[in-house]
Order: C-alpha cells, then sequence, then structure tokens
C-alpha cells in the first residue's frame, strides 16, 4: 500500500483499520462518544472504537465486507446524529477529498490517511476545516505480514469552524 510499493492495490483500498491505528485516536475523544463510520468495511475499525467505550449510531460501506454492515455511498447520509464521523477512508484523492467537504459539514470528522497529504498543493483547499493532525506513525496493514506500511499516517479532525490546525506528535 502506498505510492512507494510495488505491490498491487486493494481493489477499493480495503486496507482495514488494525487497533495500534485506533490507540492514538483516543485520547482525542470525548469520553463514550458516539460515532458514524461510513467507509467500514468489515467492521473493524468499529470494533476498536467499541471495545474503548464508543458507540456506532450508524455505519455504511458502498463495498461492505460484513453482512451487517448497509451496502451505501457514503456521500448519500444527509444527517449525522452522533458526536463524531470517524472512518479510515479510501485515500484515493477523488473519494478523500469529496468526503471531506461532505461530512465536514455534518460532524467533527477524524480520517485515518497518509501523513504526507497534507503538504501537497492539492490538500490546501482541505486544509482550511482541519483542527487536529494526530501522528500515528507506519501502520501494519496486512496482519500476516511482518513488514509496516510505507507511509506514515495521521488521524486528521476536520471541523466547519476550525480557525487552527494542532500538531499532536507521537507518543512512545
Amino acid at each position: 500500500m502506498g505510492k512507494r510499493s510495488s505491490f498491487e492495490r486493494r481493489p477499493q483500498d480495503k486496507y482495514y483499520t488494525p487497533e495500534a491505528a485506533v490507540r492514538p485516536l483516543l485520547p482525542h475523544l470525548k469520553p463514550n462518544s458516539t460515532f458514524v463510520e461510513p467507509c467500514a468495511g468489515d467492521g473493524r475499525l468499529i470494533r476498536h472504537l467499541e471495545a474503548a467505550g464508543h458507540t456506532c449510531h450508524y455505519a455504511c460501506d458502498i463495498e461492505p465486507d460484513d453482512v451487517r454492515i448497509p451496502k451505501r455511498d457514503a456521500l448519500e447520509i444527509t444527517h449525522v446524529a452522533a458526536d463524531y464521523v470517524i472512518s479510515n477512508p479510501p485515500w484515493q484523492r477523488g473519494i478523500f477529498h469529496p468526503l471531506i467537504e461532505h461530512f465536514v459539514q455534518l460532524a467533527p470528522t477524524f480520517f485515518l490517511a497518509d501523513a504526507n497529504w497534507m503538504f501537497t498543493k492539492q490538500a490546501a483547499p482541505y486544509l482550511r476545516w482541519c483542527s487536529k493532525v494526530v501522528t500515528i506513525g507506519r501502520v501494519k496493514w496486512i496482519e500476516d505480514s511482518k513488514m509496516t506500511g510505507k507511509d506514515d499516517c495521521v488521524w486528521y479532525l476536520f471541523e466547519k469552524d476550525a480557525t487552527q490546525t494542532v500538531f499532536y506528535p507521537r507518543v512512545p
């Protein structure tokens, strides 16, 4: 996974969120918060967040990998009755950018993505909504692999009323 990899990418960027990638996010969530997961895949991110005391109010995926997750385009969601939108969306910019634009209007939105994105020209229009960057580091996306991904990752918090971006470095 990533731009420096010779491996073929998985369709729909299906890289399930490991628990280690969720841990840095937890201190940034309100205790016992509620969330919507619009790119739920197999529900792994939901399970990690619920194990930490948070509650998923709704989940969907355009191509779900769990029969309990409804098949739905995330951009069809018009209302979020939860504290946050939290997701590991596809990183393909043609999908990622519309998701930011859409969900920032509905609720504070945490998206897991590559850290390098924030340094690109194409990120500039979206950074006005970025209030937090929570560092993760490299993620081991494939459980049976001995390797981690080649991209450093972060959680971005997008909020429509963001006034500044605060960077949270990696904690040992």
